[in-house]
């Protein structure tokens, strides 16, 4: 039986937008399938933002589409809309109100009504962990827990795209671990996520795939490992101990896979392709010539320092 082809909930299209000399979006192109979380990384400037605004429909591309679900998205269409939830880095929420009513109030902008809204709202304070707090007037919550309000308010209407941005800025570690977990859910459950963030092991963690943005342009796009084949990323071995380490290192370099072996007085570092999958040839090497191990240390690429490779800065510059 042939596979079933899904359609991708997120198509852009050759995005441009000037704003008058400037350039801010030039040819952006990516998709994003159900189920699957796309980090969008990129230094402030980048074009992040912008990017984001022309998908949500808030602003005109100059040149380029945007499709939601299938169908186009531009300011003037609503039909695409209702499968979009936006959780904007600005908090939205109305601090003279509770979280139960900034959800209600919300939700009937959004067009539910009755026990539906009711039963909504219930379900997205639980999701949110947020149920026990209902009553309490969102200006007397933490920090961590107005960021999780908000995107709640941008789960009400069970969107088919999430677009998170930067949703745990100055948030606490505990609640910026809870709204991990919660979008690792979502994602589980088949919503396509859409996620900026300046904190990198937070794409390391949460994205199947990622598009490195910088001065308008994608500068790079796919999963960790494809970003760090792609920069030409090695790992490294490093052994430490006693005993013949320079004849160890003769046989170390003829095993396949290793590039280069660099020897000090107590210690030899092995340039690599795949450390996991060598290491265990290293240490049986190491071991046949006489040498007593005191430490071994495997060290792969980040995707920090893919991003520094690509665009020459930090990603929180």
């Amino acid at each position: 039986m042939a596979d079933v082809l899904v359609p991708d909930v997120l198509v852009v299209d050759s995005l441009v937008r000037r704003f008058g000399d400037l350039t801010a979006v030039d040819d952006v192109s990516f998709r994003i399938a159900p189920g699957e979380t796309y980090g969008l990384l990129g230094p402030n400037g980048a074009g992040k933002t912008t990017t984001i605004s022309m998908i949500a429909g808030l602003i005109a591309a100059d040149e380029g589409t945007v499709t939601v679900a299938g169908e186009a998205m531009t300011p003037r269409t609503t039909a695409p809309k209702r499968h979009l939830g936006l959780v904007p880095q600005d908090l939205a929420i109305y601090p003279d109100l509770t979280g139960r009513e900034n959800l209600t109030l919300f939700g009937r902008l959004q067009g539910l009504t009755g026990s539906e809204l009711k039963s909504r709202v219930g379900e997205v304070l639980e999701l949110i962990g947020l149920a026990d707090r209902a009553k309490d007037r969102s200006k007397e919550y933490s920090g961590g827990m107005k960021r999780r309000l908000n995107i709640g308010i941008g789960l009400l209407n069970r969107p088919t795209l999430l677009i998170l941005d930067e949703p745990t800025v100055g948030v606490d570690p505990q609640s910026r671990n809870a709204i991990l977990e919660s979008v690792e859910a979502l994602a589980v459950e088949g919503m396509a996520v859409l996620y900026t963030t300046h904190y990198m092991e937070e794409a390391e963690r949460l994205c199947d795939r990622i598009g490195i943005i910088d001065t308008g342009q994608l500068q790079a796009e796919g999963t960790r490992d494809e970003l760090i084949r792609l920069t030409g990323g090695v790992d490294t071995i490093r052994i430490g101990g006693s005993g013949d380490l320079s004849g160890a290192a003769q046989e170390l370099r003829q095993l396949p896979g290793v590039e280069r072996v660099d020897i000090e007085r107590r210690s030899a570092t092995l340039t690599v392709k795949d450390a996991p999958a060598l290491v265990a040839q290293v240490v049986g090497t190491a071991a046949s010539y006489g040498v007593t191990l005191s430490d071994v240390e495997i060290a792969r690429p980040d995707l920090e320092s893919v991003f520094l490779h690509l665009t020459g800065k930090a990603l929180r510059d």
